[in-house]
């Protein structure tokens, strides 16, 4: 519990494991034994989502801060997504380390997206939403394939859920992810 926002903080909380989630006014921080991770050659594209695919158009950081606003949505069940996060993160989007992809419907309403940090092979998944069918599918099938490209190596999604275990995510233990971090944040920065 406690710490600070600063990107230095957030920056180095990644590198060693951790995320902020604040917990009622106060700032905890988290490292989750299992922790969720989609194996970069693991997602699953079901047919349907696959016609999904044709039906939006997909950005990379052009409304990084209306994604976060949308995740940040309090009538969302679970949200916790406070204005001190917002802001950390929108800093952490200006200096290059935050991240966003978007889902557009054809008349141009933003419908789906994601957000994380990617630091070196890492990129830590923060928050999606969705507001037309399949479109944070979508965002995240692009993600992976972002990622792929940028010889990322590790996709954090922090939590196993019901949603994501249906598109490949699988947890591994504390030690193994560890591990597999450090390797991962050694690489050069795969998002680019």
């Amino acid at each position: 519990m406690g710490a600070d926002l600063e990107p230095g903080t957030l920056l180095l909380a990644y590198r060693t494991g951790l995320f902020p989630m604040p917990v009622g006014e106060h700032l905890a921080w988290w490292s989750p034994d299992p922790r969720g991770v989609i194996p970069l050659d693991g997602l699953r594209v079901s047919r349907s989502l696959r016609r999904s695919l044709r039906r939006y158009r997909v950005t990379s950081d052009e409304a990084f801060d209306r994604v976060v606003e949308a995740c940040a949505d309090r009538s969302r069940p679970g949200g916790w997504i406070d204005e001190r996060i917002r802001h950390a993160y929108g800093v952490l989007h200006a200096m290059g380390w935050a991240h966003s992809v978007e889902t557009w419907s054809d008349d141009g309403e933003l419908v789906g997206g994601l957000y994380g940090v990617a630091v070196g092979g890492l990129f830590a998944g923060e928050s999606m939403f969705s507001r037309a069918t399949d479109a944070s599918k979508v965002a995240l099938v692009h993600l992976v394939d972002r990622l792929r490209r940028g010889g990322c190596a590790l996709l954090d999604v922090q939590w196993l859920t019901p949603h994501l275990a249906s598109l490949g995510a699988v947890e591994i233990p504390r030690p193994e992810y560890l591990g597999r971090l450090r390797e991962a944040v050694r690489l050069p920065q795969c998002w680019g």
